[in-house]
């Protein structure tokens, strides 16, 4: 009997995302905040979370701190039971990263920290545990910072056996880990925006429809489709089969950038998956990440503003 397909997200620096709002903030400034929410995160998980809100299950694997793993699985199972939480456990706590919006400048400032999970032996950990849960009808999602200092070698080893065991890989990282992921070959689906598909290719690009699909082309011959997020100005998917662009129509108030790229992402992947029709996965791609910069996913629920939100889909 063939298993049906499975989107398994994989994210090897996870985090804790701790976002702070508050009004008239800056430097030297003593102010309270109007709300905080701390929430397990990265974006191989912001991936996962993004498909549950769309009602599609999937897998979250990858690694997590064991000093703070109960917590992130209440967290999860409380918030998205259509997640399956597969992470490895492996010994740490998982790193905070801190937002902090100005609601009314409209404006965001962004502290990241480094993860500190990963290692040779917990990269061998979660390799034989995704060798339990991959098969032939999955997708993998890579997502996220991407080990590099002595470590790029045992990722491309993990993606690889995935690969071997029939998974379909999608990449969504940066730096000199996108580079060399992409050149083995093994990817499926890679989605840079316009400052990485500049660092992928070793050139500028002009951040124009146009620019971007002949950028994009020039990967097909080792991607077979090029997912470009433009931020406000939208997106577009290339393919062997054409070149897409799109974008949303309508006006609403930005709430906070951040995790909008994964939810382009998981969008995208989820129609793909239905209809394999990268135009219709575009739409929806859209229609999901740009819900999240106005905040409607905190809210509102997907059918409704899958009814509502219009897009634009152009052909290059």
């Amino acid at each position: 009997m063939r298993r049906s397909a499975s989107i398994i997200t994989v994210g090897l620096s996870p985090a804790w995302d701790i976002t702070c709002r508050g009004r008239n903030i800056d430097w030297g400034r003593h102010e309270y905040i109007e709300a905080q929410t701390i929430r397990p995160a990265g974006k191989a998980l912001n991936v996962s979370k993004a498909l549950a809100w769309m009602g599609q299950k999937n897998i979250a694997a990858g690694l997590w701190g064991r000093n703070d793993y109960p917590q992130m699985l209440a967290a999860v199972r409380a918030s998205w039971p259509l997640i399956d939480v597969k992470l490895t456990c492996v010994v740490g706590g998982t790193r905070q990263n801190v937002t902090i919006v100005d609601t009314a400048n409209s404006r965001e400032m962004h502290l990241r920290n480094q993860s500190q999970l990963a290692s040779t032996n917990t990269l061998k950990k979660l390799q034989a545990d995704l060798g339990r849960i991959v098969h032939r009808d999955s997708f993998c999602v890579f997502a996220g910072t991407t080990p590099d200092e002595g470590l790029l070698d045992d990722v491309i080893r993990i993606v690889k056996s995935c690969l071997g065991r029939g998974a379909k890989i999608v990449l969504d990282t940066s730096g000199r880990p996108l580079r060399r992921l992409v050149d083995t070959g093994t990817v499926w689906l890679v989605k840079p925006n316009v400052s990485e598909l500049c660092e992928l290719l070793g050139r500028e690009i002009k951040d124009d429809p146009a620019s971007l699909a002949a950028a994009g082309r020039r990967l097909l011959d080792r991607v077979e489709i090029v997912l470009v997020s433009r931020g406000s100005k939208g997106s577009l998917v290339v393919t062997k089969q054409g070149a897409w662009q799109g974008r949303c129509v309508s006006r609403g108030r930005v709430s906070s950038t951040v995790g909008c790229g994964d939810y382009l992402l998981a969008g995208f992947l989820k129609e793909f998956l239905a209809k394999s029709d990268p135009a219709s996965a575009l739409r929806t791609a859209i229609k999901v990440a740009t819900a999240r910069a106005w905040g409607w996913t905190e809210n509102r629920q997907w059918p409704q503003i899958k009814r509502e939100m219009p897009i634009v889909i152009r052909s290059l």
